[in-house]
């Protein structure tokens, strides 16, 4: 598919990235660049913020459009009869899980860091109503009184008067902006979701943010990890550990894949 936008880096295994937020890759640069040297790394950008399309029309998105994109990159890009490791983050994680659940064949082992499926939780609901408050806040006040109601939630507390003040975007301003896309196309849709129960034909590791304990995502993947019978695994620093520790991050992804008894060297 020409519109496909991602890029690949280093050598060895296929290892796709689908990043969080509106999939816009910055802050991963470091993290793609110390994979390299085990992997051949695909970083997907679902809606190719990062390849000339930041400041175009965004509509609100479907996992399942991300993770049918996600298919499409390996298809290009894997060699005939081999499998791919898949790492999402965020939003991306739960790309990952879908991808998982409807395009298993050439998958080798996923790891989906803090995926933001709250909707599998006992108080679902809840969640999924302060996610669209979140959004809401930002309709009403702008990215900066969104982020931290966002914030408030993600650390379960009351948001207080965090999330007011501010101005709304203009169109202009929006579509400029990764994070304005986040809030106003991918939030909702993304947090609405449930993880299939389809059986996988590759392992399946939910990871946190060791700083998350205690915090809604941390409980999240604990909980998902623990219903569909999946590996977990605590991760160097928080929701965004892969930009605040980025090396030490992917030093543990070797390590939950698994990659020293696949014959990948470190």
């Amino acid at each position: 598919m020409s519109d496909l936008c991602f890029d690949v880096s280093g050598s060895g295994p296929v290892l796709l990235v689908i990043p969080g937020g509106a999939g816009h890759p910055m802050g991963l640069d470091r993290m793609t660049a110390h994979l390299a040297r085990r992997f051949t790394v695909v970083t997907y950008d679902p809606l190719g913020l990062a390849h000339g399309r930041l400041g175009l029309p965004v509509t609100d998105q479907r996992v399942e459009q991300w993770s049918d994109g996600a298919r499409h990159v390996l298809d290009e890009v894997l060699p005939e009869g081999e499998s791919a490791y898949v790492l999402g983050t965020s939003s991306g994680g739960i790309a990952a899980l879908d991808l998982l659940a409807r395009h298993p064949e050439r998958l080798r082992h996923v790891v989906a860091h803090e995926p933001p499926c709250v909707a599998a939780l006992p108080d679902g609901a809840r969640h999924r109503e302060r996610f669209r408050e979140v959004y809401d806040t930002y309709r009403a006040a702008g990215p900066q009184a969104a982020g931290a109601r966002l914030a408030a939630v993600l650390e379960e507390r009351e948001a207080g008067a965090d999330g007011t003040g501010g101005q709304p975007l203009s169109r202009d301003e929006e579509l400029s902006s990764p994070m304005a896309l986040f809030l106003a196309h991918v939030l909702v849709p993304f947090t609405s979701y449930v993880p299939h129960t389809a059986p996988r034909s590759a392992p399946l590791t939910l990871a946190a943010g060791a700083d998350s304990r205690g915090q809604l995502l941390h409980r999240t993947a604990a909980f998902l990890a623990e219903r569909y019978g999946s590996g977990f695994a605590e991760f160097p620093g928080g929701h965004i550990g892969a930009v605040q520790h980025p090396e030490a991050f992917a030093d543990r992804l070797v390590e939950a894949l698994g990659a020293g008894r696949t014959g990948v060297q470190g």
